[in-house]
């Protein structure tokens, strides 16, 4: 025996060595070869196990999958139904536990620079996972290998314009998805859905978020949930339930959540009940310990009107209730208070027999006691005024989310309380309480015509008013959902105070109050009695609406169906008779009911009002008169949409942004859009508008922008200053659209500067000590550098230069004066080509004429020279012949010879003298009588000297 035992024990040993347990080895499918075919393989547990294993067989085909609840049994190769307590998506995996990272997930954060110091990363909060919040870019991904093609879908929620959210996807060659649609849209609920289609083959899921906010809050989270993903072909086991849900059959597909007030372990079948003194929430895991109830956990309000017309203060938990009454130190429901009369209906509504508020019917208006009908030639003024809060109106709900945006179950998070509704107690300080008004739409009144787009579609205006303790804030939002745009904050206590929002799209349709106590997260609620009220709220031309007042209108023609119709376009009412007239020349027509000659305003300078008066324009030219001459202006190379930016600027973390403006100057009468992509899918129309931009590191996508609004729309003039022309583009005083800081609106000033040497069209920039383009936020200011900013050119800036006769042919040419302070308008003439004569024809021909001329005066010199000495030959003669006295008469003065008498004279020579003599007697001084001596010689003596 004992050596039969002993061969037992040797052989079982060996038998183990060439055939393992199953718990040892586990099979896996190898990759797919071309014709779609694959081997199943056993793979073992440990690396040091190389023999016992079985046999590889041929596999399932590549594209053989299980249906949803179903896994693939690979011991069989057959499909088989998930057990109570699991889930399968069959072709499919699924993430929706995030207690911690799941395998495959990897989350980190990217270095914008060598300064920076990011680290942030995904993080899981339990039910979801939540992104970074500050300025640095965290991703989180996941590599899926799809055996065929599949799609992933997931649940996010994206409150914050403020966090830029992208989800892409990549192949295995680094190939990304379309760039227009990887930018994720801002939540429209608290939870929103996404879903894209994957090709087969490797896939890397991309989670980027980057934050970015320019104000001190910092931006909200993005958050994640129920990721799934299929194409995967199959999957060997079933996942357990999470705990909080359960699934009590085979083949479940997902697990349902516990109810209230019960919890569930993982992988469970059935819910378990709390016990008596715990509590807990819809999905919940774990039961928990109900506290004493405190002054928090009741809030008061007034009953509805009963059919007496009276109301009553009363006491209420707040719902869902977790606080406990019996425990020791726990406070007690106050009693309710005395019956008081009810406050009257609020406007456009009127009181039944029933002691409840209806509206008063189409063409009625009220105050809130009775309806009465518009009297003729005037019309209802349509919308909801709320100023008594009796009873929550039926267009308004309350809601409570946690500090990550997650919806809680209570929904007090505001409460009626007659003169005005009120934020309730909240379950921690952090938590959000929302006040959300729905509207169907808005429509114009017959009164006003839908042609003028500077027409009021619609407003709203409220009263509020806030008190704290600590950092609360209350935001005003607006859009098409709960979660839209923030319009406006305000933080700490705030006084009794009005705010008024223009709405300009009929695609704002929400209006949203949040009311937080503090921003740091807190599970206490030490500031429950922080609160803010909403005394009244009216909301004009919504569709639906009642009446509360009832205004003049123009009065339609006989047989219209209407009794009231616009004004023509152009045309404002004359008070109190319904007649319209039309508003002077170069008018526009204020964008409310235009009443009374005061509705028309006149247009700046330098612009005209278009064909509906709606709008000052300018055509692109200007005549101004300068330092008496007449200057011609003309910007049309201007006139298209402009892009510039803004020099870089960063944040704190060191992200890199711009301002991107988009300006349209003149011209044709449009608006220009924000035509960076906007990420939130919101337009913003305009003439000038500003969009924030960053940089994006994505591959084929080089920005994006969002932020952006409107800081004008509205033409004010054109100035003239020097070589400057100034255009303002702002909104006029009771701006359409104001802010908290802008009571007045935005306003931009464009300067043209006249510049040749600048050919761009787009050489605009900011002031240098205000480099975001404004130093208050309100007045923006541009400085444009243009050839096109120059006036037009005229003859006054050119002139000719003459050349030089050059072989009998002089050109003219013209040149423009320098420094050149024009473009355009008038060219330069053409060069003229005319006949001259040269300069050696004009040297020669007066070298002729002096040298004549100088002959001619020689020969006149000798001629008079010699008649002189003739003279004074004769002369001396005469004087020599006188007589000594006075009485006789003197001798003849003839020297002539008469007839018949010779010339028996001797001839009498002036004594010759040499020339330096003639030169000595020119200095010698004359006689006491004034003549000067000449002696003279007989003809003899002169014969003899002769001889």
């Amino acid at each position: 025996w004992t050596t039969a035992v002993f061969i037992l024990l040797l052989y079982s040993i060996v038998m183990k060595a060439f055939f393992l347990a199953e718990s040892d080895y586990h099979f896996e499918y190898t990759d797919c070869d071309v014709l779609g075919s694959r081997w199943r393989v056993a793979i073992p547990n440990k690396p040091e196990t190389c023999t016992g294993l079985p046999d590889p067989v041929k596999g399932t085909h590549c594209t053989f999958s299980c249906n949803e609840g179903e896994f693939l049994d690979m011991r069989t190769q057959e499909c088989q139904k998930c057990v109570a307590g699991t889930y399968s998506l069959g072709t499919g995996v699924a993430f929706d536990e995030w207690d911690t990272l799941p395998i495959g997930f990897v989350s980190h954060a990217i270095q914008h620079s060598l300064n920076s110091n990011c680290i942030s990363t995904w993080i899981p909060k339990g039910d979801y996972i939540a992104s970074n919040t500050d300025e640095c870019t965290s991703t989180l991904s996941y590599a899926v290998s799809l055996k065929k093609p599949g799609s992933v879908a997931f649940q996010y929620f994206y409150p914050d314009n403020h966090m830029f959210f992208e989800f892409y996807v990549q192949n295995d060659q680094c190939q990304s998805t379309d760039s227009q649609r990887r930018w994720m849209k801002i939540s429209e609920s608290d939870w929103d859905y996404h879903f894209v289609q994957l090709n087969s083959g490797n896939n890397v899921l991309y989670w980027r978020t980057t934050g970015f906010s320019l104000a001190a809050n910092t931006a909200k989270p993005v958050l994640l949930k129920n990721i799934a993903i299929s194409g995967v072909s199959y999957t060997s086991e079933c996942f357990h339930c999470k705990p909080g849900t359960y699934s009590d059959k085979p083949g479940a597909a997902r697990c349902v959540p516990c109810p209230a007030n019960s919890y569930s372990n993982k992988g469970a079948t059935a819910c378990q009940p709390c016990e008596a003194d715990k509590y807990s929430g819809t999905g919940s895991g774990t039961c928990l310990q109900r506290p004493p109830c405190t002054t928090t956990d009741y809030f008061y309000t007034h009953t509805p009107c009963d059919s007496s017309g009276q109301t009553q203060l009363m006491y209420k938990w707040i719902e869902p209730k977790i606080c406990s009454e019996s425990v020791e130190g726990a406070v007690q429901l106050p009693a309710s208070g005395e019956m008081m009369a009810c406050p009257p209906c609020n406007p456009g509504f009127f009181s039944n027999n029933t002691s409840t508020c209806e509206p008063c019917p189409h063409g009625f208006y009220s105050n809130g006691t009775e309806c009465s009908e518009c009297p003729a030639g005037m019309e209802p003024v349509v919308g909801f005024e709320y100023k008594w809060w009796n009873k929550m109106p039926s267009n308004m709900r309350s809601s409570v989310f946690s500090s990550e945006y997650r919806s809680m179950e209570r929904s007090t998070g505001w409460e009626v309380a007659g003169d005005y509704i009120y934020t309730t107690p909240s379950n921690q300080d952090s938590d959000y309480m929302m006040l959300t008004l729905t509207v169907p739409g808005y429509s114009l009144p017959h009164s006003l015509s839908e042609e003028n787009e500077r027409v009021q579609l619609s407003r709203i205006t409220f009263v509020f008013e806030t008190k704290c303790t600590a950092d609360c804030k209350l935001y005003f939002m607006a859009g098409q959902s709960e979660w839209s745009s923030i319009v406006e904050s305000w933080s700490g206590s705030m006084g009794k105070q009005s705010y008024s929002y223009l709405i300009k799209s009929n695609n704002t349709v929400s209006f949203t109050w949040g009311f937080q106590r503090t921003g740091i997260f807190s599970t206490k609620n030490e500031y429950s009695s922080d609160y803010a009220k909403i005394y009244s709220v009216h909301l004009t031309n919504v569709i639906g609406g009642v009446a509360s007042e009832c205004r003049q209108c123009a009065l339609a023609a006989v047989g219209s169906e209407s009794a009231c119709v616009p004004c023509p376009p152009g045309h404002y009412m004359l008070n109190g008779t319904g007649v319209c007239k039309s508003c002077p020349s170069n008018t526009i027509i204020r964008p409310e009911q235009a009443i009374g000659k005061q509705a028309c305003i006149p247009c700046g300078p330098n612009t005209y009002s278009n064909e509906g008066r709606s709008a000052c324009m300018s055509d692109c030219t200007l005549a101004l008169h300068h330092k008496g001459e007449m200057l011609n202006y003309d910007f049309f190379p201007l006139a298209n949409v402009t892009s510039f930016q803004s020099s870089p600027r960063f944040t704190s973390k060191g992200l890199q942004y711009f301002h991107h403006f988009n300006v349209a100057l003149c011209g044709a009468e449009f608006k220009v859009y924000s035509d960076v992509y906007i990420k939130v899918k919101r337009d913003v129309k305009g003439d000038i508008c500003q969009s924030t931009v960053v940089p994006s590191e994505v591959r084929g996508q080089s920005v994006v922008s969002s932020q952006p609004f409107n800081i004008g729309d509205t033409l004010i003039g054109e100035c003239y200053h020097g070589f400057e022309i100034s255009i303002k583009d702002t909104y006029p005083t009771g701006s359409r659209e104001t802010t908290q800081a802008c009571k007045n609106g935005r306003s931009a000033s464009i300067r043209l500067r006249c510049d040749p040497t600048v050919t761009l069209k787009n050489h605009v920039s900011l002031p240098s000590n205000c480099s975001e383009g404004t130093c208050d936020g309100c007045s923006f200011h541009f400085l444009w550098r243009s050839q096109y900013a120059c006036p037009l050119c005229s003859e006054r800036n050119y002139k000719e230069i003459v050349s030089a006769c050059i072989q009998g042919i002089q050109r003219t040419t013209y040149v423009w004066q320098q420094p050149l302070r024009c473009t355009g308008g008038v060219s330069l003439p053409p060069q003229k080509i005319s006949a001259c004569v040269t300069l050696d024809f004009w040297l020669k021909f007066g070298v002729s004429i002096g040298t004549v001329a100088a002959l001619l005066l020689i020969t006149i010199s000798c001629y008079f020279w010699k008649r002189t000495r003739k003279l004074q030959y004769k002369y001396s003669r005469l004087m020599m012949t006188a007589g000594d006295k006075e009485c006789e008469l003197p001798a003849a003065d003839s020297c002539a010879i008469m007839e018949g008498e010779d010339a028996e004279d001797d001839l009498i020579y002036l004594s010759k003298k040499s020339f330096f003599t003639k030169i000595k007697s020119f200095s010698r001084e004359r006689t006491s009588d004034g003549f000067d001596s000449v002696p003279l010689k007989s003809s003899a003596a002169q014969e003899m000297e002769m001889n």
